[in-house]
């Protein structure tokens, strides 16, 4: 399975293109930042994000992307250019009928390092390792794109299981052609 791993954000987007099945080692295949710049108008910084991403589904062709889902902060103009992002990288794969996850930041901390609430450095440490780098990709929004990649591709059979058995669980059995229908007055139909 190939991945492009999105970290949402209007200055800074990392992307990160992974490569590998649970159970086996994996494969970096690109790591990058999308950028613009934080004086230009908000309308051309969310084209350059498209171009960016649309760059990288063009190079690399994933099965699957991965983006953070948006989380709540403080800072309410963060969240907001972090939502328009992750739209615009959901947007970018579904144009191309490409399936999206989406992730938050503590099940892709516990994912790749072991606990939901890892800092930034254990995961840029542990996603060296589990690529093996030789350093940790830089800005940490790299580290976090290759994160994600690296859950989804972890966490997406079992996940797969788990909503087809839903599903198994959840349809309805067929109904026999002779079963006679009980009305809500208790005659039957």
């Amino acid at each position: 399975m190939r991945v492009l791993g999105v970290d949402p954000g209007l200055t800074r987007c990392g992307v990160g293109v992974v490569e590998g099945v649970a159970g086996r080692p994996l494969t970096m295949l690109g790591v990058g930042v999308v950028r613009t710049p934080a004086d230009a108008e908000l309308g051309q910084r969310l084209v350059a994000v498209e171009q960016g991403i649309e760059a990288w589904l063009d190079e690399h062709r994933p099965e699957c992307v991965a983006v953070e889902r948006v989380f709540s902060q403080h800072n309410v103009r963060t969240v907001m250019g972090t939502a328009q992002a992750s739209a615009v990288a959901m947007l970018c794969a579904a144009r191309r009928g490409i399936p999206v996850a989406l992730h938050t930041p503590s099940e892709v901390k516990a994912a790749v390092t072991g606990s939901g609430r890892a800092d930034k450095a254990q995961v840029g440490a542990m996603v060296t390792r589990l690529l093996r780098l030789d350093a940790p990709p830089k800005p940490a929004d790299a580290a976090d794109a290759l994160a994600l990649a690296i859950c989804h591709i972890w966490r997406a059979p079992a996940q797969n299981r788990l909503q087809q058995a839903v599903a198994r669980h959840t349809a309805k059995p067929p109904t026999h052609p002779t079963t006679a229908m009980i009305t809500s007055k208790g005659r039957t139909a």
